[in-house]
């Protein structure tokens, strides 16, 4: 069912990247057609090493421009994940168990490589499982495609014979970007080997269109070796495989990590060599460990799917995913909290806004028209302090302060907010404790101290924050702090054990006047 005009408009105008890829994928249907009679998005996994959250954050991505689309035309989409499982594998990744054992089996089809957790099939089974099962945890709306199974039940056949047909023309659009050596041994085509199983990076030596073979010489026998292109027989060389896929199964949209804007560009000519449109699509930037590396699903580096989930919420992950795809990120795990607090403030904020805003508000992009309505009166940042200050090791303690600081609250009525307790403890124990370290106080920050508590002595018990925030300002300057930062800094060294911290004021009112007296009274001791 199609969207009001006025919405449609108001998303339009609102230019966030998901409708602005959304619209090239209306212009292409203006000006090529589709006689589909729905938009295909795909998006592409390599399953030589256990799924990462690039792998996630493409389908997300992916999944936000296939509502866009939905809801300024009204029309049918689809989505599928493509397995590229038959590749050889090539390289053990240093994060698998037997690795021996994966040695051993170098070069054959991922499918055919033995699972080395003993769970499934194969190496490509297990992690085509671990792959499903996450996206369906997300509800995800996609059809799963394993290439082993598409190249061997010959859906992709009439393709794979265009592609022998096109066999010199794709040829002189790959030689130009190898290296000498890579240049005698390059072909489009990687025949399977009747006699190993193996993935062949050989040269071929005969072909012939009529009958769809290839023909090669075996290095160990002598022999010439003629298989069919089709039928599982052969895998295509990558970026001539990207292509197909493309072709074969009617691809409109793909987005892509910008380490691969070369692959598209010579994927789309070989594309149009097969007289095909290449897909429409988004050249995203890729995400950095902590120290500003490339993560990696052979080395392992950065935070896993699963990891992040253990730390924070679901929407949070998609809020990361939503922000700035076009910048390079910094992916490690105190990305988490803020990440958490920010979608929290988008969401809270969501209800307010009107026309365009809201359709570029992420939270429309994450949730779509009806959002989720769960007011949070307390941030993460500000919970992690609170498990901080009190040494809490159950969602109980936290709640004891949390239904003071705001009458009335209930896990059953903040359900959002019991979330949070959890990641919160694991969140402070895993990463928050180990780094803590308090310093005494110094002569002149005692009477500071000293101060601030004798403030706190005379205040209300209902005190506003704000007002507890102005009264540890104000603090501050009578102290003759030059620079106020210097002064909370210290505060939170002293009383806290960290770096840096909560707003002051918020955190005084949530964990107690009397308790915060109590750390004050600790450290001036």
């Amino acid at each position: 069912m199609s969207s009001s005009p006025e919405k449609i408009q108001f998303a339009l105008e609102s230019k966030a990247w998901p409708f602005q890829e959304a619209e090239k994928l209306v212009k292409r249907f203006e000006k090529f057609g589709n006689e589909k009679g729905y938009a295909l998005f795909e998006t592409g996994y390599g399953p030589s090493g256990l799924p990462h959250i690039g792998t996630f954050g493409e389908v997300a991505r992916t999944t936000m421009v296939k509502k866009a689309y939905e809801f300024i035309t009204g029309e049918k989409t689809k989505l599928i994940c493509f397995s590229d499982d038959m590749d050889g594998f090539r390289k053990v990744p240093d994060n698998l168990p037997n690795q021996e054992m994966l040695e051993k089996h170098l070069g054959l089809p991922l499918t055919k490589v033995p699972d080395p957790f003993g769970t499934h099939e194969s190496f490509a089974h297990h992690n085509n499982s671990r792959l499903n099962n996450f996206l369906n945890s997300f509800g995800f709306e996609y059809e799963f495609i394993s290439a082993t199974e598409a190249y061997t039940s010959g859906s992709l056949d009439q393709t794979l014979l265009k592609m022998l047909g096109a066999y010199d023309d794709v040829i002189n659009v790959m030689l130009p970007t190898l290296g000498e050596e890579r240049r005698k041994t390059y072909s489009p085509f990687l025949p399977i080997c009747p006699r190993t199983g193996v993935v062949l990076q050989v040269p071929i030596v005969a072909r012939n269109v009529e009958k769809g073979t290839i023909s090669y010489n075996d290095e160990e026998t002598g022999d010439l070796v003629e298989v069919p292109v089709t039928g599982g027989h052969c895998k295509m060389q990558w970026k001539a495989d990207w292509a197909m896929r493309w072709v074969g199964l009617g691809v409109d949209y793909e987005m892509s990590g910008k380490d691969l804007s070369e692959s598209v560009k010579l994927s789309s000519i070989i594309a149009r060599i097969l007289k095909s449109v290449p897909p429409e699509g988004l050249s995203y930037e890729l995400f950095l460990d902590e120290n500003k590396t490339k993560i990696s699903k052979s080395k392992g580096n950065g935070i896993s799917m699963e990891q992040w989930l253990k730390y924070g919420t679901q929407e949070s992950l998609s809020l990361y995913m939503y922000q700035s795809p076009r910048k390079a990120k910094k992916l490690s795990f105190d990305v988490i909290p803020k990440t958490v607090d920010e979608y929290i403030d988008h969401l809270n904020r969501y209800t307010s806004l009107e026309g365009k805003q809201k359709y570029a508000s992420p939270i429309w992009h994450i949730h779509g028209e009806h959002p989720p309505t769960q007011e949070v009166p307390v941030s993460f940042a500000l919970l992690l302090n609170l498990v901080s200050a009190s040494n809490a090791s159950n969602k109980e303690t936290l709640w004891g302060f949390i239904s003071n600081y705001s009458k009335g609250a209930t896990p059953e009525k903040y359900p959002l907010l019991d979330q949070l307790t959890e990641y919160a403890l694991v969140y402070y124990e895993n990463f928050v404790k180990p780094q803590k370290h308090y310093r005494k106080a110094t002569e002149m920050e005692v009477v500071g101290l000293k101060s601030l508590k004798t403030a706190l002595e005379n205040m209300p018990d209902d005190v506003e924050a704000s007002d507890l925030q102005t009264m540890v300002f104000s603090i501050g300057k009578e102290q003759n702090y030059e620079n106020l930062r210097e002064w909370f800094s210290a505060l939170y060294e002293i009383l806290l054990g960290q770096k840096e911290g909560p707003r002051m004021g918020s955190f005084i009112s949530l964990y107690g006047k009397e308790s915060f007296i109590e750390l004050i009274n600790q450290a001036i001791e």
